[in-house]
């Protein structure tokens, strides 16, 4: 309800729609410069990854490497990388969680996975 049952103010609407865009935007610009890490095998293998879920870095301790056993490597890989992107998404909740509830709830918004 509006108070005094006027009309919304609807230059002032626009301007908070442009605030908070502008807000998102800025929220997924961090997050893709800041960096998360995930490890596996007791940190034998770390991937670091963007908050918006970019692999930047792996790096395989000489120990997990063993040539007759490269499934064992690629096990590890893929469990570091999905550490770190299950980390860049709880990254992405704290960042863009707030900012999709004050546009209406966040579901149904393309882009933001929640």
């Amino acid at each position: 309800m509006i108070p005094g049952g006027g009309q919304p103010n609807m230059q002032q609407l626009l301007q908070q729609a442009q605030k908070m865009q502008q807000d998102l935007a800025n929220a997924q610009e961090e997050l893709a410069r800041t960096e998360v890490d995930g490890q596996a095998g007791g940190g034998l293998v770390k991937a670091t990854v963007t908050g918006a879920g970019e692999l930047r870095a792996l790096k395989i301790d000489p120990k997990a490497v063993d040539p007759d056993d490269t499934e064992t490597l690629a096990d590890l890989i893929i469990a570091a990388v999905h550490a770190a992107n299950e980390n860049a998404q709880t990254l992405q909740q704290q960042k863009l969680g707030p900012l999709a509830q004050g546009l209406g709830g966040g579901s149904g918004i393309p882009g933001l996975p929640f």
